[in-house]
């Protein structure tokens, strides 16, 4: 017979951002029982129903427990640095003249394919460790460096292990359609190597969701539609690198797929923000790209505030335009550049971040719901906002276990 008392873990003196709500942080003070790696009650002590009173406690202090963050958009799997770049940048090269001259993406894609599955894992788990450090219970990992059949399989299969080995979720994303590698045409990658190399990840249930870079030095909305249909066909779901530096049409494009989310959209036109809205599509906010290549046109924040778009927060953890791998950071620098709340921001890494992964059943603490949950030594959720990269984490729990 089933012994709630034995198989349950109650966190008492906790206060509670659920974020259960449209509005607002949830807030209940009271307490937290986890059971079979689930939400089980949440409320007040008195409420706590008589099975769970034998159960073991944790008295939490008044310490603040939120779902545990959720960083949406990362290229985490890659090989070598593009620190040269950086230099570049800073003597006055822009991100454009750098991509045309064979720097930005191509540069990655030649030290990803040099290296060994092992070595990749490696540098990756390093990366991936910080990112724990702060919270972080899901990750999206991109492919995308590359750019043929075998390094693209090799970048899925080592973002798949991590899963196995680390306490983590991991959700991949195939973006074959990322850049186009030297001496072929961007009809040709698209038709002879991308989109053979999805079917054949897809075979290997290696790919949860499929991306493009639909811009001037990317692909075009045609090209992104081939690789788009080819997702439908095989029935997953797609999202996209939108409006980052010019106005392509992406963010439409992205809608009338009803794509998860689409991310960066500094250059997004109004007719974009409606569709998005229409097609309940997420706003995937990037600040780090934004500070990190000192862009001048944010993402407007308010017009996607007034069409009700939902907005998801993510580090695009990646070595040439946004090499951050805090999601804390991430979230102040949305607050400071783009005036996005501390509410806004927290959803953004919980709720929303969620939703741009289509995954229902994590981003709130809600009865019912995944036990992956953060609890931080701070007195206010805004505080994760507030300090720069520097809220103390207490206890990280995934599936109910703390790790």
């Amino acid at each position: 017979m089933y012994d709630a008392s034995r198989n349950s873990q109650i966190y008492t003196n906790a206060r509670v951002a659920t974020l259960s709500g449209d509005i607002g942080y949830g807030l209940i003070e009271g307490a937290l029982v986890i059971s079979q790696g689930l939400i089980d009650f949440i409320g007040a002590w008195e409420d706590l129903p008589e099975k769970y009173r034998q159960a073991p406690q944790t008295n939490l202090g008044g310490r603040v427990i939120t779902p545990g963050l959720i960083d949406c958009h990362t290229h985490l799997v890659y090989g070598g640095s593009r620190a040269n770049e950086f230099e570049m940048r800073l003597e006055g090269k822009s991100y454009e003249e750098i991509s045309k001259a064979g720097g930005g993406i191509v540069s990655t894609v030649g030290a990803t394919r040099d290296a060994s599955e092992e070595e990749l894992l490696l540098q990756t788990h390093a990366r991936l460790g910080k990112l724990l450090a702060e919270g972080v219970s899901t990750v999206e990992i991109k492919s995308g460096y590359g750019l043929d059949m075998e390094t693209e399989l090799r970048m899925l299969t080592v973002a798949r292990k991590l899963e196995q080995q680390r306490p983590v979720r991991i959700k991949t994303t195939f973006l074959g359609a990322h850049a186009v590698p030297k001496g072929m045409s961007s009809d040709a990658y698209i038709d002879d190597i991308c989109i053979p190399a999805l079917r054949k990840a897809h075979s290997e249930n290696l790919v949860d969701a499929v991306d493009g870079f639909c811009e001037n030095i990317g692909f075009t909305t045609e090209q992104i539609t081939r690789v788009f249909n080819t997702a439908k066909e095989l029935g997953l779901p797609v999202k996209l690198h939108a409006e980052q530096l010019t106005d392509q049409d992406g963010a439409k494009l992205a809608a009338s797929y009803n794509a998860l989310s689409a991310d960066h959209l500094e250059f997004i036109s109004d007719a974009g923000i409606a569709a998005m809205a229409k097609s309940g599509t997420v706003a995937t906010i990037l600040p780090g790209a934004f500070y990190y290549l000192g862009e001048t046109q944010k993402p407007p924040i308010r017009k996607f505030r007034a069409a009700r778009v939902p907005m998801a927060i993510a580090t695009d953890s990646n070595p040439g335009s946004s090499p951050m791998t805090s999601i804390l950071l991430a979230m102040n620098l949305a607050a400071t550049l783009f005036a996005m709340t501390p509410e806004e921001c927290l959803r953004g890494v919980t709720v929303n971040a969620a939703k741009a992964l289509g995954l229902d059943d994590c981003g709130t603490i809600e009865i019912g719901k995944r036990a992956d949950l953060a609890i931080w030594d701070i007195e206010h959720p805004a505080e994760l906002t507030y300090r720069i990269g520097d809220a103390t984490l207490y206890h990280r729990i995934f599936e109910g276990q703390i790790c």
